[in-house]
């Protein structure tokens, strides 16, 4: 019995020893900014490439100025297409087809084209594969949004049965999963944030209400400016809390496809005194210190980053109820609550004190930045 313990022992020693060692993680984003020097995500690609012998990362992108790249033991390369994508991938798997089928784990961004990508090459090259799941596509408002997404649903749900691994950004999806009928699957949950205690640290570098000294109520919302972000209900809102509070101001930082039809809708109902768009910014802690409260309407989120990070910045949310679903959560699309619990919490300071101290009892199991990355080398090793 002691030489048999001896020898599972040893052999664990060793599949640990080949994970960190030998082990090379192909992956298939669209994150562009993987590309771009000093970017959180291409910080965050270098820490995982820490994780194993080379990280391979194949990007989507039609920007002809992105150009491969090393960085250290992680490999960037631009595609200009899912084909491309797919010959890509192959020809890095192809170098190393003789040596042990776990060469390479394969993870894909999402359960979608790239994952179809990914089962591809896993059936080629007979490799594991780990499906990402970073938005709540089984929500009914997902299907609805456009025929491209209704045929996403369908080829998520069947490429999901093939996977042997699923990583997904909150316990809404994961439950949404197992209702589904994919609980005999190893399913991980991990968002993409740690060390958010730097959000409560940094300094302030602009005061907004120095900025926008004409509003002494100014609420925050960061996104992508795209349609599942239902920004528009947020800009209907606030033609009823002007009528109230004529001084209050909307101040949404982000870009995207929506904007031009955003800011036509603002003009529509005149609260460009009102409204402000700013680009997105990659910091927006000092944002989050000096609003006074932030706002997401979206249909759906796999997560919500932005609400954690504006609850580590002691900022309190309206939320609508998807991804993390914190702070003072309403129903998706709902503008008459919407309406109701903006004026409330703009009124009421103590509500918003209490609406905060909900928020950080939510967010204070988060993890360490060291503990997250432990946490990606273990879904992967569990593919294996």
């Amino acid at each position: 019995q002691r030489s048999q313990n001896y020898q599972a022992g040893f052999g664990r020693l060793q599949v640990i020893f080949y994970f960190r060692k030998i082990m090379k993680v192909l992956m298939l984003s669209t994150d562009e900014n993987i590309f771009i020097d000093g970017s959180g995500s291409q910080e965050r690609m270098k820490e995982y490439g820490g994780l194993v012998k080379e990280l391979h990362i194949v990007i989507k992108s039609h920007n002809p100025s992105f150009n491969s790249q090393k960085l250290g033991n992680v490999f960037v390369y631009p595609a200009s297409g899912y084909i491309k994508v797919l010959k890509i991938g192959a020809k890095i798997i192809a170098r190393f087809s003789n040596t042990s089928i776990f060469q390479f784990l394969i993870t894909s961004q999402d359960p979608f084209e790239l994952g179809l990508i990914g089962y591809l090459l896993k059936k080629k090259f007979s490799l594991p594969l780990q499906l990402q799941i970073h938005t709540d596509f089984l929500s009914p408002y997902f299907g609805k949004e456009s025929n491209r997404n209704k045929f996403r649903v369908i080829l998520g749900k069947l490429l999901l049965k093939k996977a042997d691994g699923i990583r997904v950004v909150s316990e809404r999806i994961k439950n949404s999963l197992i209702v589904s009928g994919y609980a005999s699957k190893t399913i991980t949950v991990l968002p993409i944030v740690y060390d958010i205690d730097r959000f409560n640290k940094a300094a302030v570098d602009i005061d907004l209400h120095k900025k926008y000294p004409n509003h002494d109520f100014i609420i925050l919302m960061a996104s992508r400016l795209t349609q599942e972000k239902n920004i528009g209900l947020a800009i209907a809102a606030m033609v009823e809390i002007t009528r109230v509070h004529p001084k209050a101001l909307l101040l949404i930082v982000g870009s995207g496809p929506e904007e031009s039809e955003l800011k036509l809708l603002t003009t529509n109902y005149s609260l460009q005194a009102n409204i402000v768009f700013e680009p997105w910014a990659d910091d927006l802690s000092s944002y989050y210190k000096t609003a006074d409260l932030f706002l997401l309407t979206s249909n759906y989120e796999g997560y919500g980053r932005t609400v954690v990070e504006a609850t580590a910045a002691d900022l309190p949310v309206i939320m609508t109820d998807v991804g993390v679903a914190i702070g003072s959560v309403v129903p998706v699309g709902d503008k008459k609550t919407l309406v109701e619990r903006l004026a409330s919490l703009i009124e009421n300071s103590p509500e918003r004190e209490k609406t905060l101290r909900d928020q950080q009892k939510v967010i204070n199991f988060y993890v360490s930045k060291e503990d997250y990355l432990n946490r990606i080398k273990q879904s992967w090793f569990q593919c294996l």
